[in-house]
């Protein structure tokens, strides 16, 4: 791989809570635990150990990713602020807590 590109936000999510119980175990594949962080850019998340965060979440995440890297406030579709939005999962298990931070760069699409 040869990234070019220098992306204009990065993204920490965070599993906050759980909507069953207080463990993953016999609902989440992944062994989500509450505080796991993933880290990235433009690819799929990862945490510190280089696991990947679940593909079915991401499903529901790369759009949220995309909006704002579109210019979008996430506050307008019920995050917390503009940069800030708690999901949960698909299988209605994990919530996660997704914020973006700008990195200054330049949108290769607007030079």
């Amino acid at each position: 791989m040869k990234k070019w590109y220098a992306e204009e936000y990065e993204w920490e999510i965070e599993v906050v809570s759980f909507l069953r119980g207080n463990q993953t175990e016999n609902y989440c594949r992944n062994g989500e635990e509450i505080g796991d962080k993933y880290t990235c850019t433009y690819g799929c998340p990862v945490n510190q150990e280089g696991h990947s965060i679940c593909s079915k979440v991401m499903t529901i995440m790369f759009p949220i990713m995309e909006s704002v890297r579109s210019g979008g406030d996430l506050s307008k579709i019920g995050g917390i602020d503009k940069y800030t939005k708690e999901i949960v999962c698909p299988d209605g298990c994990v919530v996660f807590k997704m914020s973006a931070k700008e990195l200054g760069n330049v949108n290769f699409y607007k030079r």
